[in-house]
C-alpha cells in the first residue's frame, strides 16, 4: 500500500499493511522546532546550524519537511490555512534564534523583540502599533495568549462581537487551498489532513483571538467558561451563526479541493482536564452537540472526508456524544488522563472511532523515560490500538521541547519496528 491507501483503510476500520504514522499534519500532532532540529541533526539530514522553519509561531512548531517525513515513514501531510494564529502569513522567511539557541526561520511579520524583562511580545498581523496579543516569558518555549478583554456591558453585549474572526471565505483563500491541495496530492502519495478552520466552536485557544487587533465580545478565558452557565443563550447564538458561516465555507472548500482531502480537522476545542471533563455532559449536549451534528452531517452527506475532533484530557464521559455527533476520529487519546485506559477505550469504542494519537505519553514517558521504556510503551500501544485498524500512530499532542535526542530516536525507531 502507499501512504494514502494505508490511511484510508485505517479510517475505514480495515487492517492496513502497517499502522500509519502522522507527524506534523496538524497543530496538535506536530513537534516543537527545537526537537525537529535535534531530530534532523541526529538523522544527518542537515549540516550543523541549519535553521528549522517555524510553521506555527504560537506553539513554535517546526516544519516536518518531505525529507524528514520520508526518513520516518510518515503517511499524512497537513493542508494548513494560509494565516497562522497571529493572523500573518508564513512567508518571506528570516533567521531568528530560540531561547535555547536553536536556529530557526520565522515569517517576515514575526515582528517582535525582547522586552526589558527578557520576555517576548507578539502582535496581531505582526503590527506593533496594535496591542500585543501573545507573550513568551524569558526562557520560554511558546507563546501564551494575552487576554485583551474589553469592559463588558451586559446591556450592549452582542453575539456578533464574538464572530469577528468568522466570515465568508475569501476568493484568495479559496485559491490558496485549491492550489495547495492539488500540489500535495500530486507531489506526494500521503493522505491529506485539512485544517480549514471555522468550525471549532468555543475553542479556548482561539477565544482570545491573538490574530485580531482589537477584539470585541467575551474574550477572557475564565469569563468564557463562566458564560456557558451564566449566558448560555449568548453562547448558543454565537455558535448558531458560526455554524451557518462554517457550513457555507465548507461547501465552497469542497468545490475546490474535492476528494483530494482524506480527513478534515473539524474542531480543536478541548473538553478534558487531567481528571475529568471541563464541562458536564449536559452542557456538551445543549451547547455543542447540535452544531457538531450539523457539521458532521454536512461532511458525510456531501464529501468522502472523515471528520476529526481534537480534545485533550479525560473525555471518556463525552466520547459517546462525540460518536452521536458523527465524528469519525478522536485525537489524541490522552491515556495519562483519568479513565482513558487504552485497552478499555479500544474495547468500548474502537469499532466506532478511529484513534489518532496516544502512541506514547508526552507528559512523562517521552521526556523523562528511558529509551527502553519508550520502546516498550510504543510496542504496547501498537498492540492494543492497532488491532484491526482504526489507529493512526502519533504522540499524545505535540512533541515538546527539551526531549532528549536519544528518546526521540528511540520513539521513531520503535515505531518503524512495531508498526507492522
Amino acid at each position: 500500500m502507499n501512504s494514502r491507501q494505508r490511511v484510508e483503510r485505517t479510517l475505514n476500520h480495515q487492517p492496513p499493511d502497517r499502522v500509519p504514522l502522522d507527524l506534523g499534519a496538524s497543530s496538535t500532532t506536530g513537534m516543537h522546532a527545537s526537537s525537529v532540529y535535534l531530530l534532523r541533526q541526529a538523522l544527518k539530514l542537515d549540516p550543523p546550524g541549519t535553521p528549522v522553519k517555524v510553521i506555527d509561531p504560537y506553539s513554535l512548531l517546526g516544519e516536518v519537511g518531505p525529507d524528514l517525513a520520508d526518513a520516518l515513514g510518515v503517511d499524512v501531510v497537513g493542508l494548513f490555512a494560509p494565516r497562522n494564529k497571529f493572523g500573518f502569513r508564513n512567508e518571506n522567511w528570516k533567521p531568528w534564534t530560540l531561547f535555547d539557541g536553536t536556529p530557526v526561520l520565522v515569517a517576515e511579520a514575526f515582528n517582535t523583540r525582547p522586552e526589558a524583562d527578557g520576555s517576548i511580545l507578539q502582535y496581531p498581523e505582526g503590527d506593533r502599533a496594535a496591542p500585543a496579543s501573545g507573550k513568551m516569558p524569558y526562557g520560554g518555549y511558546y507563546f501564551d495568549a494575552i487576554i485583551r478583554q474589553p469592559p463588558i456591558d451586559e446591556a450592549k453585549l452582542d453575539p456578533l462581537d464574538n464572530l469577528q474572526e468568522f466570515g465568508p471565505i475569501s476568493a484568495a483563500d479559496l485559491a490558496y487551498f485549491e492550489g495547495e491541495a492539488a500540489r500535495l496530492y500530486r507531489e506526494t502519495d500521503r493522505a491529506i489532513l485539512a485544517s480549514f478552520g471555522g468550525t471549532a466552536f468555543g475553542d479556548i485557544g482561539l477565544v482570545p483571538v491573538p490574530g485580531i487587533k482589537h477584539p470585541r465580545g467575551i474574550r477572557d478565558v475564565a469569563e468564557w467558561y463562566m458564560s456557558m452557565a451564566t449566558r448560555p443563550d449568548y453562547i448558543y447564538k454565537v455558535f448558531e451563526v458560526q455554524c451557518q458561516i462554517g457550513l457555507a465555507n465548507l461547501e465552497k472548500l469542497y468545490g475546490v479541493v474535492g476528494s483530494q482531502v482524506t480527513a478534515v480537522f473539524a474542531t480543536g476545542t478541548d473538553f478534558g482536564a487531567q481528571n475529568g471533563p471541563f464541562i458536564s455532559p449536559k452542557t456538551y449536549r445543549e451547547l455543542y452537540l447540535p452544531f457538531h451534528k450539523q457539521v458532521n452531517a454536512w461532511i458525510h452527506r456531501h464529501t468522502p472526508w472523515k471528520s476529526l475532533i481534537h480534545s485533550c484530557g479525560s473525555v471518556v464521559q463525552l466520547i459517546p456524544y462525540f460518536i452521536e455527533a458523527g465524528f469519525d476520529i478522536l485525537n489524541p487519546l490522552q491515556t495519562s488522563a483519568a479513565g482513558m485506559d487504552p485497552q478499555a477505550l479500544k474495547d468500548r469504542f474502537g469499532e466506532q472511532l478511529v484513534f489518532w494519537g496516544g502512541g506514547v505519553d508526552t507528559q512523562k514517558t517521552l521526556p523523562f523515560g528511558t529509551p527502553e521504556e519508550i520502546r516498550a510503551q510504543v510496542r504496547e500501544r501498537m498492540r492494543i490500538l492497532g488491532r484491526g485498524g482504526g489507529f493512526v500512530f502519533n504522540t499524545i499532542h505535540n512533541v515538546q521541547a527539551r526531549i532528549p535526542v536519544e528518546n526521540l530516536l528511540a520513539l521513531y525507531h520503535a515505531v518503524a519496528e512495531y508498526r507492522g
